[in-house]
């Protein structure tokens, strides 16, 4: 039996041994591969290297981190990786965008990871402004927080993650995507972005949606003569074995499939904001038919307004947009937006008007009022029965100088402090580029900074903007 347990015990030996050996050159393999992306990251940044960092628990935060830069890279963009405790605010001052994907670990700490820079992330000092441009401006930047919405403190590190670099000076390119525990819809939402900061509409999804085959029952273009480009009313009929009266509340979101005219599917997807309510028993949408540089119709819009025919099957499929679902409350409700960002506001104003909630103003901008005025009629019929309490609209080429729902906001600078001081929200739908951009410049003038981030830790200024 000796020969026997002496054969053993060498073999549990030598099996510790090549263990040992083989954590040791993992750990000198990690090292290396730490010490080359150091060396990288203190490289000098090309000026249109777009940043994405990471902070994670368990390396998922990595992998989506490597997945959004593969997803630019398709696109032609400089992309360079780092994790989160490789940087400091004098590094993240060398890039002008950046994307962060960042984990919480339990009540809103940060990843253990992630740690030293979070003791980076002190509020900035009340007169920082007087001292100079704040480390960041100029930049932008946008987060993709992952999150257990079982904790209470939701999101809580990527949330302040984004405030702090916001108080650094830095724009945001698209508002924070929250993630429950992998959402893939939120991934999508996130991806949608990607895809519009890489000029691809055709980056395939990591994950296709579970669609249903909905009907395109009708399609009205709204704009004739319009100086822009089509815009259409869409209703959209469900399965006959889907409840039309559930599925979606207002503020949510279609996400739509669009097929090849041969009927195939793209393998993408496309996002439009809901403008109808359940009980419409139909999802109703503002499509505008969008065309390339080259004159090619759009991925989506042209699967809507224009390939598909009325009749045919639409593959649909709803994500719940909670940021921007109504106030359960009666307060007071500012609604702003522009073009085809009327949907959102449209549905928001249906559910207001059921709820019996009246104090609503709607301020909306276009092109021209004789033939851009959107849903003129319902619009008309909410303000004369006084769902709308105030109608404000703004067409920018009806006048020689160009104006925005900006600037009226600044015009009606005391109108809005009164309503907000009387506890109202801000609700803001439409382009990311000019207008959702210039709304919160007014805003931040009109209300002030801390104030208007302040709204929006309280769930009082949210946007959906595209």
């Amino acid at each position: 039996m000796a020969p026997t347990r002496l054969i053993a015990a060498a073999c549990v030996v030598g099996l510790w041994l090549l263990l040992c050996l083989w954590a040791r050159r993992r750990a000198q393999r990690q090292e290396t591969q730490l010490a080359l992306a150091q060396q990288a990251l203190e490289a000098p940044v090309p000026e249109d290297t777009l940043l994405v960092a990471y902070a994670t628990q368990t390396g998922y935060a990595e992998s989506l981190a490597e997945q959004t830069a593969e997803s630019l890279r398709a696109g032609g963009l400089t992309v360079r990786v780092a994790a989160l405790g490789q940087l400091d605010l004098a590094r993240l001052a060398g890039y002008r965008r950046m994307l962060f994907v960042a984990s919480t670990y339990g009540e809103g700490d940060p990843p253990d990871t992630a740690a030293a820079f979070s003791d980076q992330m002190l509020p900035a000092a009340p007169d920082a402004g007087r001292r100079g441009l704040p480390p960041l401006a100029g930049s932008q930047y946008a987060v993709l927080a992952l999150g257990d919405s079982e904790y209470a403190n939701f999101c809580g590190f990527g949330h302040r993650l984004g405030e702090w670099l916001h108080a650094q000076g830095a724009a945001p390119l698209f508002d924070l995507v929250e993630v429950d525990n992998g959402d893939p819809a939120a991934l999508r939402h996130w991806q949608h972005h990607l895809g519009l900061l890489a000029g691809r509409s055709d980056l395939p999804d990591w994950q296709a949606p579970a669609y249903q085959s909905w009907r395109l029952a009708a399609r009205e273009r709204l704009n004739p003569g319009s100086q822009g480009g089509p815009c259409y009313l869409l209703t959209l009929t469900p399965p006959a074995d889907a409840d039309a009266g559930a599925g979606w509340q207002a503020g949510d979101i279609a996400e739509i499939g669009p097929r090849r005219e041969a009927g195939g599917p793209l393998h993408a997807h496309r996002e439009y904001s809901i403008a109808s309510l359940p009980a419409d028993g139909a999802i109703q949408l503002l499509v505008r038919q969008m065309r390339g540089a080259d004159g090619a119709l759009g991925l989506g819009s042209g699967w809507l307004t224009h390939i598909a025919q009325p009749g045919d099957a639409i593959d649909l499929r709803v994500r719940v947009n909670r940021n921007f679902h109504a106030p359960a409350d009666g307060r007071p409700l500012i609604l702003v937006g522009n073009g085809t960002g009327l949907a959102g506001l449209r549905a928001l104003i249906k559910a207001r008007r059921a709820a019996g909630h009246r104090r609503n103003w709607l301020v909306f901008g276009e092109r021209n009022a004789a033939h851009d005025w959107f849903c003129k009629n319902d619009i008309a019929a909410w303000h004369g029965d006084g769902t709308l309490e105030r109608l404000d609209a703004v067409f920018s080429r009806d006048q020689p100088e160009r104006r925005y729902v900006q600037h009226h906001l600044r015009e009606q600078a005391d109108t809005v402090r009164a309503w907000v001081d009387d506890g109202a929200a801000i609700y803001v739908c439409g382009s990311l580029q000019g207008m959702a951009g210039g709304v919160d410049a007014a805003l931040q003038d009109i209300l002030g900074d801390a104030r208007l981030q302040v709204m929006q830790h309280e769930g009082r200024y949210r946007r959906d903007v595209y």
